[in-house]
């Protein structure tokens, strides 16, 4: 939608071919359905968040960035509001909101909407797009623009359509394979929990033992395991290290503000002032009560036994849980649940000024399915208005002066 709209206000004419019965179905519930649209954070070190392909999308940001982005949707009578971690919503809260939004500045743009029509093949002449053919009718095209999402919420449309047509034309795809996706978790030790999230916590990743990162942030209890911004963020590495074989545990340390030192001195006052309580009684001022029957069935520690019979062996099987909870990772949920996909057409193969092919002519790749992905927080859809503007932008200038009986899209 960004790069018909753009395209169109740069003067082409421009048809858009939605594959699904309505437009922005994805968009329609990403962030829980409240659509995180950007961060406010500065151009460094928003590209940081996409690890080492983020490189790729300082110039695109130089184009279009979150400014630029916020400034767009207020002028479209959309509100936004920042929250905490720099994250940037819709100040109504609703993301079909920002679809109806996007739909409305398309009409106003003069992009003529095609419902229902998924495209079949690409069409080439002398190494040059010449249009697309979909249900076997065949549209000219000056200039194709592909941006049909990831693989991930298929039943939103995104199938991985994208992948098959970048690679009619030679394009090179990096595997697809979810991000920001749950964690399954190897033993049933969690599900008590299940609902209950943490705040301000410590997470730390081991891959094959060895400590891989630390977040700090909040981590949700599942059915099968844990998820969360934190989970999330530290999920793309747990993906690619099961594909590798390696072995992959969590380590959640639930009072981080306190050292170990300071966490026992104060298992000892408890235990000391609270002696004739039982134990889970006094732990809950320490953990939620969701949590109880996890600390007790992974530390064995009896939760009817009194203050003042905790020995020492018993309290420092506490504390090592409190600052150590240790959970083995058996797998991922699949890639239909997660967020976004990771992998997708190979930066090498596009140009970074103008996210144009550079293997066929007026071809131009823009979104989730360049091989582009970040952390939570706003960054992923940025950087998806940001390419797609950057690519209706160019696509226009490449088609301005072309016959008029070609129809750009």
């Amino acid at each position: 939608m960004m790069a018909a709209g753009t395209a169109a206000r740069a003067g082409a004419r421009v048809l858009l071919l939605e594959k699904m019965r309505q437009p922005g179905r994805k968009l329609a519930i990403t962030g829980k359905g409240r659509c995180n649209l950007t961060n406010i954070c500065e151009i460094g070190e928003f590209i940081n968040h996409f690890g080492k392909n983020g490189r790729f999308l300082r110039q695109t940001f130089h184009h279009f960035f979150n400014r630029e982005l916020i400034d767009f949707f207020a002028a479209n009578g959309l509100q936004t509001v920042s929250e905490r971690g720099g994250r940037i919503f819709p100040l109504s809260g609703k993301a079909p909101e920002v679809v109806s939004v996007m739909r409305n500045w398309l009409n106003q743009s003069g992009v003529t909407l095609r419902l229902n029509s998924p495209v079949e093949e690409l069409l080439f002449q002398d190494n040059k797009i010449a249009g697309v053919r979909v249900q076997g009718e065949e549209f000219p095209a000056a200039a194709v623009i592909l941006a049909t999402g990831g693989a991930s919420y298929p039943k939103t449309g995104s199938t991985g359509d994208g992948y098959a047509l970048a690679t009619s034309c030679g394009h090179t795809i990096i595997p697809p394979r979810p991000a920001l996706v749950p964690l399954i978790c190897a033993d049933n030790f969690t599900n008590p929990a299940q609902g209950l999230t943490l705040r301000n916590i410590g997470v730390t990743l081991f891959i094959q033992g060895k400590k891989a990162d630390r977040i700090f942030g909040e981590l949700l209890f599942t059915e099968d395991g844990v998820s969360g911004p934190t989970i999330l963020t530290l999920s793309r590495q747990v993906v690619d290290a099961f594909a590798r074989g390696d072995q992959v545990e969590i380590e959640l340390d639930l009072k981080p503000a306190l050292d170990a030192k300071k966490l026992d001195n104060r298992l000892i006052r408890d235990f000391h002032q609270r002696g004739k309580e039982n134990l889970a009684s006094i732990l809950r001022g320490l953990i939620p009560k969701e949590l109880l029957l996890t600390c007790f069935m992974m530390t064995a520690v009896d939760p009817e036994r009194r203050g003042h019979q905790i020995t020492l062996t018993e309290r420092k099987k506490l504390l090592l849980w409190l600052k150590g909870l240790r959970l083995t990772i058996s797998g991922h949920r699949p890639l239909a649940e997660a967020i976004i996909t990771a992998g997708g057409v190979d930066l090498k193969e596009i140009n970074p000024k103008t996210m144009a092919s550079r293997l066929v002519e007026n071809l131009f790749i823009a979104g989730e399915l360049l091989d582009l992905q970040a952390d939570t927080g706003g960054y992923n859809l940025q950087a998806a208005f940001s390419t797609g503007h950057l690519a209706g932008s160019a696509a226009a200038d490449s088609v301005i002066t072309v016959d008029s009986n070609l129809t750009p899209s």
